[in-house]
């Protein structure tokens, strides 16, 4: 649901979007669409995924149908010869180019050990090298027009150390982009080129959160990106460039007052998952209220959790999760627990297992009984510093289709 009326300050306007086939590319094209822009929709899905839904042809006929015009063009951004074609191509259909919008993006949420070298290049070559490239290529276009902007989808260049500890290669390939912003912002600053980022402050219900978490519940719609989007991109490039925006800070400065409706479920609205990079509280006001009303780690607990998990394993729940998890809990009940979701028939005690895990979690142990009696997402506890993990984080994260099935037993 949009929330920032159109004013039809893009008519006519031609937006040339990397990875516009779904998700807030897509969300962006639409939005702008109902304005009679034209979109080039540089993606490089032309057929049908097995997964997820939307090609660039299905999303040239929903911007159609809004209003705008669309050159749907096949394009992997790390191939200069593709996205220079489907610059010539918007040439030919539009007459240049007004706004680049980068938000095609690659991600693999993995440690340095966890990173294989071919998931690495892939990030960088789409996130860094893809932004740099396709705003080098759209430049001459760019130059010619009155309203030339820039928009990447991209994070405030946060050195808090932690975001670096948990996924290096992905942060540095994200971060490549936002120094595009940095530098470029400044290089055309002459040439009346605005050049700014976007970031969420909370996940979106895209196919990326959805392959993280296994739920969108706690994520906003992408609408409000593309809200935000839009009235960054009705702005005077002369004067708006070099920020780094979030998309919340930005509908509100649009006039959205009540943001309720951009929740992907409206009964999740305090509990919204954080995006990446992005500080955010630690939540300590909400641990002293925890210890007002007694600790929730008292003796005993933890054993009689894992003694819970351990009844609610099932050949099915193996099947699916295919995953070993050691948990080192910290705090008064201090101890090593696993749960093995590979084996079968699938595994549930105290001390490491006996196979090796695939993710180790470590956190208090009061946390922890949040973390399964659904109180806290595993997500929303690394997002915020409470959990910690090494090894395989996507892996981790199918921990959440556990505890949905452990909240009715607890």
């Amino acid at each position: 649901m949009s929330l920032v009326a159109n004013t039809g300050k893009l008519a006519g306007r031609t937006l040339f979007i990397t990875g516009a086939s779904r998700g807030i590319g897509k969300a962006i094209a639409l939005k702008a669409a109902k304005d009679g822009a034209n979109v080039v929709i540089a993606a490089k899905t032309a057929e049908p995924h097995p997964k997820l839904p939307g090609t660039i042809y299905t999303a040239a006929e929903e911007i159609e149908a809004l209003g705008g015009k669309a050159l749907p063009c096949i394009v992997d951004v790390r191939d200069e010869a593709q996205i220079q074609k489907a610059i010539d191509e918007a040439v030919k259909k539009f007459n240049g180019i007004d706004i680049l919008i980068n938000n095609a993006s690659a991600i693999s949420l993995t440690g340095t050990a966890q990173t294989d070298m071919k998931r690495y290049d892939l990030m960088h070559n789409i996130n860094t090298r893809g932004t740099f490239l396709a705003s080098k290529l759209c430049l001459p276009l760019l130059k010619e027009s009155n309203h030339a902007h820039i928009l990447n989808l991209s994070p405030p260049l946060n050195m808090n150390p932690y975001w670096f500890s948990i996924h290096v290669a992905y942060t540095m390939a994200k971060y490549g982009m936002s120094m595009c912003v940095l530098g470029m912002s400044e290089e055309f600053r002459p040439l009346n080129i605005g050049v700014n980022a976007l970031w969420p402050r909370t996940g979106i219900a895209t196919a990326a959160i959805e392959m993280l978490t296994g739920d969108v519940s706690t994520s906003r719609k992408p609408d409000i990106v593309s809200d935000a989007a839009y009235f960054m991109l009705c702005k005077d490039p002369k004067t708006y460039t070099g920020n780094f925006a979030i998309d919340e800070d930005i509908v509100r400065e649009a006039g959205v007052k009540d943001l309720t409706p951009y929740a992907c479920d409206p009964s999740n609205i305090e509990n919204l998952l954080p995006d990446f990079f992005l500080d955010v509280p630690t939540l300590a006001q909400q641990d002293v209220n925890q210890k007002s009303k007694g600790d929730s780690g008292a003796g005993g607990q933890i054993p009689a959790l894992f003694e819970t998990i351990g009844k609610s394993i099932t050949p099915e729940l193996v099947k699916k999760t295919q995953a070993v998890y050691q948990f080192n809990v910290k705090g008064k009940e201090a101890g090593v627990w696993h749960i093995d979701l590979k084996n079968e028939p699938g595994a549930c005690g105290s001390g490491e297992p006996s196979s090796g895990a695939d993710a180790t979690l470590t956190m208090d142990g009061k946390h922890f009984a949040e973390m399964f009696a659904g109180k806290l997402k595993p997500t929303t506890a690394f997002m915020m510093g409470k959990l910690k993990i090494s090894g395989d984080l996507p892996k981790a994260m199918k921990l959440e289709k556990l505890m949905k099935s452990l909240k009715t037993k607890m």
